[in-house]
């Protein structure tokens, strides 16, 4: 995660809702940066699982099996949340946060407009670009944001209530939208506008980029000419292994060598997180109490990533789920299946303000992280549970699934996002010792990247029977929520004093 330089606004600047007149910049960048992820985000399962000529003859899909399309979408997933370690050595060491998340959105916006090129080899470049743009824009962007404010500035946890609400009106749109142009015209017309929202972002954020005064302007902490060598070493090693790995796999396996890719990218995401520990653990320099917190966060990230492992099969397995098996239709109309994808952001836009409300209020009164932690593992467990039921109807008769069972799993689930994915940011954020909060954070996120890989491995090893997918995958969480209550006494200790 970049920090950037240490100039800010005025605490006179108030042009953007009470807030710095750069929040707006940043605040419409991301929107529309999150409108592009997920409008392609939305569309993805269902293009690459389409037939490849569709019924007038058209191309439509790549055609690949359900178990095949859900371990390519868990991998690039994780892939998305892995790139942004690089995105912020790049930016605190070569080019600044300013450049990097340029750089970075000029890349994604590259990257959609290939994907909509009804080209197969332009797809998979157009998928390799928006997951380095991303990893050059998401943590900057958001490091940006924090340097808008000093230390003392009271409207800090304000602005960035306000940045996230951008984010979440992004998401809730894009689905709408480009769900709408793809079930019209195509699936490329669906990738074309996710790429066109990204030119928006851009466009207004060099337009505001006057705003910015001297935040992110330049790298806080420059790399030498050996450090820059050992990272591009670092690169072009992680990708050969990658590579190198595909080919064992497939003398293994007998799947494609997409198929092949996409395990061995899964692989490479898991391995990473042990180098994070390992560092973490080797460093001889902690107090007692900072040993113990670094010993808390491995439950942290692993209950993260099992929460992650079944909330990010929204994008794939419940995608699927909502195109065959869902009744979609609305009297005599049929919506989109990607429109489903816009719940969760809707969701999190009307409960996001009570559950905040709720903790303020509760304050010292409400649950320990580890509570939390464990309601929300528990919620997002039961989220996939319950859609056995709806799915052994369709696998004895033919039945569709009324719409209120995806409904109720998404609610669910973004009850159980509010209970864990916050709470466990800050607690990351607590927890981390002098001098390590980088690498908390970036484990942090690693978590959801080792979650949602896991998560397409357990989609296509499973996909046969979806009913096992959701059993399987809503069983583990709730496993660990179980370990998690009958240690929370050891596990709040260790956390002591953070709550």
């Amino acid at each position: 995660m970049a920090t950037t330089a240490p100039a800010t606004p005025s605490s006179e600047d108030r042009a953007f809702f009470g807030q710095p007149r750069a929040l707006s910049t940043l605040f419409f960048t991301e929107m529309w940066e999150r409108f592009s992820y997920y409008g392609m985000r939305a569309l993805l399962v269902l293009y690459l699982t389409a037939p490849l000529v569709s019924e007038d003859g058209g191309s439509e899909g790549l055609g690949f099996d359900d178990g095949t399309a859900i371990a390519i979408y868990g991998a690039y997933t994780g892939l998305v949340y892995l790139t942004p370690i690089a995105g912020g050595w790049i930016a605190d060491r070569l080019l600044g946060a300013r450049n990097t998340v340029l750089y970075g959105g000029i890349t994604i916006a590259l990257g959609h407009y290939l994907m909509a090129v009804p080209f197969e080899t332009s797809f998979w470049i157009g998928l390799m670009l928006i997951a380095l743009g991303t990893g050059a824009l998401k943590p900057n962007i958001s490091g940006m944001v924090g340097d808008l404010y000093d230390e003392r500035d009271t409207r800090r946890d304000a602005g960035f209530s306000l940045f996230y609400m951008g984010i979440n009106i992004g998401s809730l749109l894009a689905p709408l939208i480009t769900g709408w142009a793809a079930d019209r015209h195509g699936f490329h017309w669906g990738f074309a506008i996710a790429g066109l929202g990204m030119t928006f972002a851009v466009i207004q954020y060099v337009v505001g980029w006057k705003h910015f005064h001297g935040i992110g302007a330049t790298a806080p902490d420059p790399a030498t000419k050996r450090q820059r060598n050992n990272f591009l070493l670092v690169l072009v090693g992680s990708v050969a292994f990658v590579v190198v790995l595909a080919l064992l796999v497939g003398l293994i396996a007998s799947g494609s060598f997409i198929d092949n890719m996409a395990t061995a990218i899964t692989l490479f995401i898991l391995i990473v997180p042990f180098f994070y520990f390992a560092q973490l653990f080797r460093r001889k320099d902690y107090s007692a109490q900072e040993r113990r917190h670094v010993r808390a966060f491995v439950w942290v990230f692993l209950a993260a990533a099992a929460f992650w492992m079944v909330f990010e099969q929204s994008g794939s397995t419940l995608n699927i789920f909502a195109q065959n098996v869902t009744d979609l239709t609305v009297g005599s109309w049929a919506m989109p299946a990607s429109w489903l994808q816009s719940a969760n952001p809707l969701f999190i836009i009307i409960f996001a303000p009570i559950f905040a409300a709720a903790w303020t209020k509760l304050a010292d009164r409400a649950p320990r992280t580890s509570v939390k932690f464990a309601i929300g593992l528990i919620g997002v467990g039961i989220s996939v549970l319950i859609l056995v039921i709806p799915m052994s109807a369709f696998q004895d008769n033919g039945s569709k699934a009324a719409l209120y069972w995806l409904l109720t799993t998404y609610l669910l689930q973004t009850w159980a996002e509010l209970f864990l994915s916050p709470n466990g940011l800050s607690a990351t954020t607590k927890l981390a010792p002098a001098g390590a909060s980088g690498q908390m954070l970036a484990l942090w996120f690693l978590a959801t990247s080792v979650g949602t890989s896991v998560g397409g491995q357990i989609g296509k090893f499973t996909a046969d029977n979806p009913v096992m997918t959701f059993i399987v995958s809503g069983t583990i969480p709730i496993v660990i929520a179980v370990i998690t209550l009958f240690l929370r006494k050891w596990i709040n200790r260790s956390m002591d004093p953070v709550h």
